[in-house]
C-alpha cells in the first residue's frame, strides 16, 4: 500500500521500520524540530532522523490543519499509520486517505486512553496490559479495534517497558497493515469500561515514603525516566533514581529514613523499605546513594503523617 507514517518519539521508530519494509511510505509526518537541553538547541525528532536515514520525504506540523492537510491529501495515500505523533486528527485530516488513519496505542483499549498509558498502568500497579491497533475517529482513542495483543507489564521503569512495547507494537502494526492490504481487516467496537491516561505532571513524581513499598515503587516506575521521581528533604526537592525492591536482610528503617545496606542504600517505607541507587540533592549533582550517606548519615525524606494521603 501507499501509506503515510505519522510519529515523533523513539517509541515510533520500530513501527516506521516495520512498515517501510512492507509498503511504500510516501511521506513521514512528524512534529517540528524542538529545543532540547539547557542551551535549547533545535533538535529533530527521532522519527525525522530515521526517515532521513531511509531517504523518505518528511512533513512537519505541530497541528493538523491548513497547508499540511493539502499536502497529505495530494499524496493520495491508502492509509495513515500513527504512533505517538502528538496531535489530534480532525475530520478533514481523517479524510486524506482512502482507508483512514490507524493508531498503535500502548494499552488494551478502552483502558488507559490518552497520552501516558504505560506510565499510568505502572502507577496503578498493573501486571498486565497490552497493545491496540484501532482506526482513529473523532474521539480520544475511541475508534474501532483492528487488532489487540495482551502483554505482561514487568516491574521495570516506564522507559524500559515502553521500549519493549514499541518493538512488540511494530510487529502488531505491521500485521494490521498486511490485513488492510489484503482487504481482510475487520473492525470491532471497543468493549469494557474506559479509563484515562493523562500526561504525567511533574508534581506526580513526588514519592511519599509513608506509603507502602508497592505504592512507592509503582509511582517511581511510572514516572521514570520522565518527568522523574523526587521527594522532599528538609523541605527541598530532591531527585531520586534507581528505586528497586529491598533485598532479604536489608535494614528496614523508619519511613523516609535512608540507611546503608550491603553494596547500597535503602529508604524506609510504610511497610518495609526500597533500595535507592542515586540521589540528587537540591542544587547539587546526582550522586550514588551510599556516597551521599557518608556525608549525611542522618538523612531522611519528609513524609506525610497519613500514609493513605495524597503523595503530592
Amino acid at each position: 500500500m501507499r501509506i503515510v507514517f505519522a510519529g515523533t518519539p523513539y517509541a515510533a521508530v520500530p513501527s516506521l521500520d516495520a512498515l517501510h519494509a512492507d509498503h511504500e511510505v510516501v511521506a513521514v509526518l512528524t512534529r517540528p524540530d524542538a529545543p532540547v537541553g539547557r542551551r535549547r538547541v533545535l533538535t529533530p525528532s527521532p522519527v525525522k532522523r530515521r526517515a532521513e536515514e531511509l531517504g523518505l520525504p518528511v512533513l512537519e506540523a505541530a497541528r493538523l490543519r491548513g497547508e499540511v492537510l493539502d499536502e497529505l491529501a495530494a499524496l493520495e495515500a491508502d492509509a495513515v499509520a500513527v504512533v505517538a505523533f502528538g496531535a489530534i486528527a480532525g475530520p478533514r485530516a481523517l479524510a486524506t486517505s482512502r482507508l483512514g488513519w490507524f493508531n498503535l496505542h500502548f494499552s488494551l483499549l478502552p483502558e488507559f486512553r490518552g497520552a501516558a498509558p504505560v506510565q499510568r498502568a505502572l502507577m496503578a500497579g498493573r501486571t498486565r496490559s497490552g497493545l491496540t491497533v484501532f482506526r482513529i475517529d473523532e474521539g480520544m482513542d475511541t475508534g474501532p479495534v483492528l487488532l489487540q495483543r495482551t502483554l505482561d507489564l514487568p516491574a521495570a521503569d516506564a522507559g524500559d517497558v515502553l521500549a519493549d512495547y514499541a518493538e512488540a507494537g511494530a510487529g502488531l502494526l505491521a500485521q494490521a497493515f498486511r490485513l488492510l492490504a489484503a482487504s481482510d481487516a475487520s473492525l470491532a467496537p471497543q468493549e469494557g469500561t474506559p479509563s484515562h491516561a493523562e500526561k504525567i505532571d511533574p508534581a506526580e513524581g513526588r514519592l511519599n515514603f509513608a506509603r507502602t513499598t508497592a505504592e512507592v515503587l509503582a509511582r517511581a516506575r511510572g514516572v521514570s525516566p520522565s518527568p522523574g521521581a523526587w521527594s522532599l528533604m528538609d523541605g527541598q526537592r530532591t531527585k531520586l533514581a534507581g528505586l528497586t525492591e529491598a533485598l532479604p536482610g536489608d535494614p528496614r528503617p523508619a519511613p523516609g529514613r535512608i540507611e546503608a545496606a550491603p553494596d547500597g542504600a535503602v529508604v524506609g517505607t510504610g511497610d518495609g523499605a526500597v533500595r535507592l541507587a542515586r540521589i540528587q540533592p537540591f542544587g547539587k549533582p546526582m550522586r550514588d546513594a551510599p556516597d551521599f550517606l557518608r556525608g549525611r548519615p542522618d538523612a531522611a525524606f519528609d513524609v506525610h503523617d497519613d500514609p493513605n494521603g495524597d503523595p503530592r
